[in-house]
């Protein structure tokens, strides 16, 4: 067993190995605290102090520090530098903008809402990005930050220690971000102990249902249900309520890590992806205490991991990014047939996201490519590359200044320690690889619609 990226491996008898589980503005890794607060609570604000923080030396379930474990590890230091302001209409499409470089570590999880960005490192630093500009920033002491979800005024962060934090927006003060609560609280967790009921089996240890006992790797919100998914290498997934943090139900729900949870708004269906290969389906039902889920089917099953799940807004096509470096899909409208797989990697597709008829998918290879949906065939508009490291996370927002076109923000959040900003159009176009200050044209990938027996080459 080995992490590769924040993303769990196992190496098989076989050999074959399988996962488990423009400008720059550069951050500050110290700001300093506006007021007293606990050790596991920390807010940070801007600060003129520009160091280079020490790599934490101890970290529990697996989590060692990515600058040594990660082959791509790139050592260099950077100054300071400020940011230029940038014309809209200037931008061409799909095209590199900023990247926002931080000092003090590896860019595991992005979030974006309006003009604002937050950015999760194995630092343990939540950073705030208010129009591409550092804004402010929050520290939890529950480890490397591996998902961030935002829900109107709360921003949930899960941690590689097994742990999900809450934090709200001060009211009086914007610029600060104070812990509103730990997922189980407290509370629940001494309620809780009392019963030797509520206690499971988890690799040979005893542990309380409503825990995860390993890293959180995913988070995923239904906020028409008021529902928030958890998804974690601890093989299970669980379902809280947002209202008030209480865990209503854990699904055993893999062989291995459970990499990824979607949950489809407007319906009833979950799904999941594991590092034992496999893609499945889950059926709400809602009961007077809580949720119920159910298996449904199992839409894949593969040798290699899957390591990313995305669904597009109106809940009608659901991606699947694999250790090998396929992305498969699957149409929800047509009784989740298999649409065809997406080839334009060489290494693992680590994250997905889908804005309006645009897929992005970002890879091991460290690129980033521009899927454009037409029906159930996809074509590749644009392969961006610029980042050094692989690519971890991606997050998307409409364009507001746009009218003419159907143009978005893209950012890209990568081991290579920064975070670039993407603008990206639907009709930009086909063939074009961006990078920074320099274009060049290449043949563009399409899926042919059909599935793949070639699926499991190329797979770690």
């Amino acid at each position: 067993m080995r992490v590769i990226g924040g993303t769990m491996f196992d190496d098989q008898a076989d050999g074959i190995r399988k996962s488990k589980f423009g400008k720059t503005i550069y951050s500050d890794p110290n700001m300093s605290m506006t007021s007293p607060v606990s050790e596991d609570d920390l807010c940070l604000r801007h600060s003129s102090a520009s160091a280079n923080g020490p790599l934490e030396p101890n970290r529990s379930s697996g989590e060692g520090s990515p600058l040594t474990m990660s082959p791509w590890n790139q050592t260099t230091h950077f100054n300071k530098s400020l940011s230029m302001p940038f014309d809209d209409d200037s931008v061409p499409a799909n095209s590199l903008i900023m990247s926002l470089t931080r000092e003090e570590g590896h860019i595991y999880s992005l979030a974006a809402s309006d003009d604002l960005l937050y950015t999760g490192s194995d630092s343990k630093n939540i950073r705030v990005w208010k129009n591409l500009k550092e804004f402010t920033g929050f520290k939890s002491n529950s480890g490397l930050v591996k998902t961030i979800v935002i829900a109107g005024a709360k921003i949930f962060t899960g941690h590689q220690d097994g742990k999900i934090r809450v934090w709200k927006v001060s009211v009086k003060n914007p610029g600060v971000h104070k812990r509103a609560g730990t997922l189980p609280s407290l509370k629940e967790i001494l309620k809780s102990s009392i019963k030797p009921s509520n206690y499971i089996e988890v690799k040979r240890k005893r542990s309380l249902w409503i825990k995860h006992s390993d890293a959180v790797s995913c988070l995923s919100l239904n906020e028409e249900h008021g529902l928030l998914y958890s998804a974690s290498w601890d093989r299970t997934f669980k379902v809280w309520r947002i209202s008030d943090y209480k865990c209503l139900e854990s699904v055993n729900a893999h062989d291995d890590a459970v990499n990824s949870v979607v949950s489809r708004s407007g319906g009833e269906m979950v799904f999941t992806g594991s590092a034992d290969g496999t893609v499945k389906v889950w059926k709400r039902e809602q009961q007077r205490k809580g949720t119920k889920h159910s298996l449904s089917q199992t839409l894949l099953q593969q040798e290699c991991a899957v390591t990313a799940l995305a669904i597009d807004a109106p809940g009608s096509v659901l991606y699947c990014g694999s250790s090998d470096g396929l992305v498969n899909f699957w149409e929800l409208e047509k009784g989740l047939a298999h649409g065809g797989v997406l080839k334009g990697h060489k290494l693992a597709v680590l994250c997905l996201e889908a804005a309006g008829n645009l897929v992005f998918s970002g890879s091991a290879d460290k690129t980033i490519c521009v899927w454009r949906r037409d029906g159930n065939i996809h074509t590749c508009l644009s392969v961006l590359t610029g980042h050094t490291g692989p690519v971890k996370c991606l997050a998307s927002e409409k364009d507001p200044n746009s009218t003419n076109e159907q143009r978005w923000t893209l950012y890209s959040g990568s081991l290579d320690k920064s975070v670039k900003v993407w603008s990206v159009s639907e009709y930009a176009q086909i063939g074009s690889t961006m990078q920074p200050n320099t274009t060049s044209y290449e043949e563009s990938p399409v899926s042919d619609g059909s599935y793949s027996s070639a699926s499991n080459n190329g797979r770690y």
